[in-house]
C-alpha cells in the first residue's frame, strides 16, 4: 500500500507538495471518485487513478532497475560535487527516485552499471557471500602470460598482502593483450591491482556482464534502459533469491 501523494509524485515526477495541491483541488480520482485525501492508501498495482480525467498509463514501479552503458569520464556515484554521475544520466526520466549504482566502475572505465533504488537488491548483487560474477573486457599493456592465468585461478595476493578469491582470465580474440576477466568479489581497483602484481598495466576496462545478464549491445555510451522481467529474475537467481 502507498499514500496517494507519493503515488502521484513517483508516477508523474511531481514534488509531494505539487501532488497534494492537485489532490486538494479535486483534480484526482481514485476508482472514479474524487479523492481529496493526500494520505489515502492505495494498492499501487491495482489502483485506478486519474488526474484531470486522464487515467495514469502503465504500471506502478515500486523500484527501478536500469541497465546503463557507462561512458568514460562519468563517476559511478549517486551524486558528486564536481563530476557528472551515472545517476545523473537517468535522472531526467526518474526525477523523484533516489537512484544509485549497484557496484562501481572507475571514472575512466566503461560498460554495464546497474542503477536502482532497491537497497536490498543491490546488497544481494554486491554481497561477497552471493558470488555474483562480473565479467570485464580488459586491454593490457603487455600480453597475457600463463603465470597470470594460473595466479588468477589460485587467487592473487596483492602487494599489501590481501589475498583475493580465485578469478578467471582468458584471451579475448587474437590480440594477446586483450583478455576477459571474471570476478566474484569487489575490491577497490581490483583488476588493475591484480595485473599489477605481474607487472602489467590496464589501458582499458569495460564491464560486459553482471551475473548472467550481458550489457545490451544496442545501448550506446550514456544510454540506458529498464531491465526486462527475465533479466531481473536471472539476476535474483544468480544472487540466490527467488
Amino acid at each position: 500500500m502507498i499514500r496517494l501523494d507519493r503515488y502521484l509524485s513517483e508516477r508523474l515526477g511531481l514534488t509531494r507538495s505539487e501532488s497534494r495541491k492537485r489532490i486538494a483541488a479535486g483534480r484526482v480520482t481514485v476508482a472514479g471518485a474524487v479523492c481529496r485525501q493526500a494520505d489515502a492508501r492505495l494498492d499501487e498495482q491495482t489502483a485506478e487513478v486519474a488526474v484531470d480525467g486522464r487515467p495514469l498509463a502503465g504500471r506502478y514501479e515500486k523500484y527501478v532497475y536500469l541497465m546503463l552503458n557507462k561512458p568514460a569520464g562519468v563517476v559511478s556515484a549517486a551524486r558528486d560535487a564536481r563530476d557528472r554521475t551515472v545517476a545523473d544520466l537517468a535522472a531526467g526520466a526518474y526525477p523523484r527516485r533516489q537512484l544509485f549504482p549497484a557496484g562501481r566502475l572507475d571514472k575512466s572505465s566503461t560498460g554495464f552499471v546497474l542503477l536502482t533504488d532497491d537497497g536490498a537488491f543491490a546488497h544481494d548483487i554486491l554481497a561477497p557471500a552471493r558470488h555474483v560474477a562480473k565479467t570485464y573486457r580488459v586491454l593490457l599493456d603487455t600480453p597475457l602470460t600463463p603465470a597470470m592465468t594460473a595466479g588468477f585461478a589460485a587467487g592473487v595476493t596483492l602487494a599489501d598482502g590481501t589475498r583475493l578469491d580465485p578469478a578467471e582470465v582468458r584471451p579475448d580474440g587474437p590480440d594477446p593483450c586483450r583478455v576477459q576477466v571474471v570476478l566474484h568479489q569487489g575490491v577497490y581497483h581490483q583488476i588493475k591491482r591484480m595485473f599489477g602484481v605481474y607487472g602489467a598495466g590496464v589501458n582499458e576496462l569495460h564491464r560486459l556482464a553482471i551475473g548472467p545478464v550481458a550489457l545490451d549491445p544496442a545501448l550506446a555510451p550514456g544510454q540506458w534502459r529498464p531491465l526486462t522481467d527475465a533479466e531481473l529474475a536471472a539476476l535474483r537467481r544468480s544472487a540466490g533469491r527467488p
